[in-house]
């Protein structure tokens, strides 16, 4: 077991995204994505640890794939 240590995962292995990470993967602005996460609070594809946001990278992809077709 590793103690005290980060392992940086990439990005297709990780449950969730930080709006950063998720900015970058999805091409979506900062800016643009904290507004829809303001707009979609109850989503299943948003987590708060506090007060970050985490967002579930495959229910996101999922919801943007049925759902959205212009941010």
């Amino acid at each position: 077991m590793i103690v005290g240590k980060d392992i940086p995962l990439p990005w297709w292995k990780k449950y969730t995204l930080t709006v950063e990470e998720a900015s970058l993967y999805f091409g979506i602005g900062e800016k643009t994505l904290r507004r829809f996460i303001k707009e979609h609070q109850n989503e299943d594809f948003i987590i708060y640890n506090g007060i970050k946001v985490q967002i579930k990278r495959k229910v996101f992809e999922k919801y943007i794939d049925e759902k959205i077709s212009i941010l």
